[in-house]
């Protein structure tokens, strides 16, 4: 899995403490991207040590200390969801959860095979009952991925991307706003950015590189569940609401 910093370049209007938008290529907006596809278990997961806005996390705990007896499946499906496999190709700048464990997924068959039909079914849980004969399935298969659910682009940092994979071409130059609002970066698009905050005085801007690390990740996270103002609030101090 790509690990690293990502290097962003924010725009930032000083006299109002605040970003206007970033410049960042396509390793910090698959990583913003791929924030849409995590499960909400693995989310209140990766927020849990620093406070979970809102009740989810009271949701999950719920499902941790409820009994087994009152669960009909497995609490691991809920505590630990799976998150989608091609999430390995992406820079990953969160920490890793159980829910992104990119090896094969394993099922079952029917151990007795007593009938033809037992081999239409398969389970995810070896304890799980052949509808045909009622016998266990837990004779393990592995499951054979396809070329095209093969990982496109090699693990490595950030930085070093071969702009395989992922979710948005990596010849692009990407402007992302205060509120991640994205969209691709141009000389008009900049100029207008600017008429749109009002901006007056060139010299009231300051440019700021900035490296988004894991630690950012999860602050960024988390802002984005209840800021308007995401960028501002990780690299420069929540705003004054």
């Amino acid at each position: 899995m790509a690990t690293g910093k990502v290097s962003l370049k924010l725009l930032v209007d000083k006299s109002n403490r605040m970003v206007l938008f970033a410049e960042g290529g396509k390793d910090f907006v698959d990583f913003l991207f791929h924030v849409l596809v995590l499960p909400v278990g693995t989310v209140i997961q990766l927020l849990t040590k620093i406070g979970m806005v809102g009740s989810l996390g009271n949701l999950y705990r719920s499902v941790e200390k409820l009994n087994e007896v009152y669960i009909r499946s497995s609490k691991d499906i809920l505590l630990n969801p799976k998150a989608p496999p091609f999430l390995s190709e992406i820079p990953f700048l969160l920490p890793e959860t159980s829910s992104l464990d990119s090896t094969l997924k394993t099922y079952y068959r029917c151990s007795s095979r007593s009938s033809t039909y037992c081999g239409n079914y398969v389970a995810e849980d070896p304890s799980a009952k052949c509808p045909q004969c009622n016998c266990s399935m837990n004779h393990k298969l592995t499951l054979v991925q396809s070329p095209a659910d093969k990982p496109m682009a090699s693990a490595g940092s950030a930085a070093e991307s071969d702009h395989k994979g992922g979710f948005v071409q990596g010849v692009v130059t990407y402007m992302v706003m205060d509120d991640l609002e994205v969209k691709p970066m141009s000389t008009i698009s900049s100029i207008t950015m600017l008429n749109q905050f009002n901006v007056k005085e060139v010299g009231h801007l300051e440019e700021k590189v900035v490296s988004l690390g894991m630690d950012e990740g999860i602050k960024l996270l988390r802002a984005s569940l209840h800021s308007k103002h995401v960028l501002t609030d990780v690299f420069l101090g929540e705003k004054e609401k």
